[in-house]
C-alpha cells in the first residue's frame, strides 16, 4: 500500500479535503450540540414530577358561585368526559377517584413527629403513573400502601420544621426516612395502615394512592357512596394546538398549575431542536458530497495510474484502501474535535442552567457520544461504499 500511496498522494488537494472536514465538523457539531442541549434541558420541564410524564395535564372545572355553594357543579358528567376524550388533541384520558371515607395521618422523620392531620386520598389509573409497577402496587389485605405526597409537604418540612429543629433535609433520594401512618374510618371500621412514600408531586395538592387500593378501600369503608370525578388527567397529543385553549374556555375548564404552558414550551423545544438538527444534517450531507467530489477528482487525475496498478495485479480493494483510510481518518478527527467542542459548550451552558435550576440533575454526555459514533459509522460506510464503487467502475472499464 506504501507504493500505491506514493503514486496517488501527489494529486491530493488539501483545500478540498479541508473544506470537507470543516463542513462535516460544522454540521456534526450542530447535530450533536442540539441533541445534547435537548437532553440536558428537558428535565427542567419534566423532572418536578418524576412519576408523571410531561405531556399529562390535570383538567378541572372553573370554580363559580354555584360550584362554591353546592360543590356539585364542579363534577364531570359522563357526557362531558366523552366529549373531551373525543377531541383530536386528547391522546388518552383518566378520571381521578376520591376517597369516600375519613382519613387521618401522622407523618414523622426518623421518629420525630412533624404532621398530624385529616387528609384526603385520590388515585388515577395506573397507566398514568410513570413508576415501576413493582413500586406502585397494592394487594388486598396488605397494610402497606405506596403513596405520592404533594411537594408542598416536603417543602414545608425542609424550609420550616427541619431548620428550626436542626433536622436533615429530605430529597427524592431520602424518602425512606419518612414515617407515614394512616388511620381510616368508615362503615363502622377503624384500621391503621403504613404509608410507603415513593415520590413527591408539584401538580397535586392531595395524596395519591394506587387505583387498586382506592377501589378496595372505597368498597370496604364506603360501599354506599360513589361520587362523580371532579378532575381529569389528560394526555395532550399536541400541547401547542391552538384549539385546546379555545375548547377549555368554551367548556369552562382550566388546567391546574398552568402546566399547559410548560407543555407548550416542551413541545416548541422539541420542534426547535428538530429543526436545528435537520439543518446540521443537511450541512453534513453537503460535506459528504464535497468529499465525494474531491475523491472523484483525485481518482480522475490518477485514472491512468490506477488502471496500470490494476493491470499489474492490484485488486480494486487494495487500490481503494488509501482513499478509504484517508476518509475514515478525516471522519474520526472530525468526531473527536466535535465531541471536545460539545464538552466545552455544555460545561458553559450547564453552569448557567444549574444556577437557575439547582434541582436539575447533572446528566452526562452519553447521548451525544452515542449519536456521534452512530453518525461516524454511517457516514464512513457511505464514503467507503462510494469509493469502492468508483474503483469497480475503473476495473470494469479496464476489462
Amino acid at each position: 500500500m506504501t507504493l500505491v500511496w506514493k503514486l496517488l498522494r501527489r494529486h491530493i488537494s488539501v483545500p478540498q479535503f479541508a473544506g470537507f472536514a470543516f463542513a462535516n465538523l460544522f454540521g456534526m457539531l450542530i447535530v450533536l450540540l442540539g441533541y445534547q442541549f435537548y437532553c440536558d434541558i428537558l428535565p427542567v420541564f419534566t423532572s418536578q414530577d418524576s412519576f408523571m410524564k410531561s405531556d399529562y395535564v390535570i383538567v378541572s372545572k372553573k370554580m363559580g358561585a354555584a360550584s362554591t355553594l353546592s360543590g356539585r357543579a364542579s363534577m364531570f358528567t359522563g357526557a362531558e368526559i366523552d366529549d373531551l376524550s373525543s377531541q383530536k388533541f386528547v391522546g388518552k384520558l383518566g378520571r381521578f377517584s376520591s376517597a369516600e371515607y375519613k382519613v387521618d395521618a401522622k407523618m414523622g422523620i426518623n421518629g420525630q413527629p412533624i404532621l398530624s392531620s385529616e387528609l384526603f386520598f385520590e388515585s388515577v389509573p395506573d397507566g398514568f403513573v410513570d413508576v415501576p409497577l413493582a413500586d406502585w402496587k397494592y394487594e388486598e389485605g396488605s397494610h402497606e400502601v405506596p403513596i405520592i405526597l404533594p411537594r408542598t409537604y416536603i417543602n414545608m418540612y425542609n424550609f420550616g420544621f427541619a431548620r428550626s429543629h436542626s433536622l436533615p433535609s429530605i430529597s427524592e433520594g431520602l424518602v425512606g426516612m419518612i414515617d407515614f401512618h394512616i388511620y381510616i374510618h368508615g362503615n363502622g371500621r377503624h384500621d391503621e395502615f403504613k404509608g410507603r412514600v415513593i415520590g413527591f408531586s408539584s401538580r397535586l395538592n392531595t395524596i395519591l394512592v394506587p387505583q387498586a387500593f382506592m377501589d378496595w378501600s372505597n368498597s370496604v369503608y364506603a360501599p354506599d357512596k360513589q361520587s362523580a370525578p371532579t378532575r381529569l388527567i389528560v394526555e395532550m397529543a399536541n400541547p401547542a394546538d391552538e384549539n385546546i385553549a379555545e375548547y377549555l374556555d368554551d367548556k369552562g375548564l382550566e388546567v391546574e398549575d398552568d402546566k399547559l404552558q410548560a407543555e407548550k414550551t416542551t413541545y416548541f423545544l422539541r420542534m426547535t431542536v428538530t429543526v436545528v438538527m435537520a439543518v446540521g444534517a443537511v450541512i453534513s450531507l453537503l460535506s459528504f458530497y464535497i468529499l465525494m467530489l474531491s475523491i472523484y477528482l483525485l481518482v480522475q487525475k490518477n485514472t491512468t495510474k490506477l488502471e496500470n496498478l490494476l493491470l499489474i495485479g492490484y485488486s480494486p480493494l487494495r487500490v481503494a484502501m488509501p482513499y478509504c483510510i484517508l476518509t475514515v481518518c478525516l471522519n474520526a478527527l472530525v468526531l473527536v474535535v466535535v465531541l471536545i467542542a460539545v464538552a466545552f459548550a455544555r460545561d458553559y451552558y450547564m453552569g448557567v442552567v444549574e444556577t437557575l435550576f439547582p434541582q436539575i440533575s447533572e446528566g452526562t454526555m452519553f447521548p451525544s457520544i452515542v449519536l456521534g459514533f452512530a453518525l461516524f459509522i454511517i457516514v464512513s460506510l457511505l464514503n467507503l461504499a462510494a469509493i469502492y464503487r468508483k474503483m469497480m467502475r475503473i476495473w470494469q472499464r479496464r476489462e
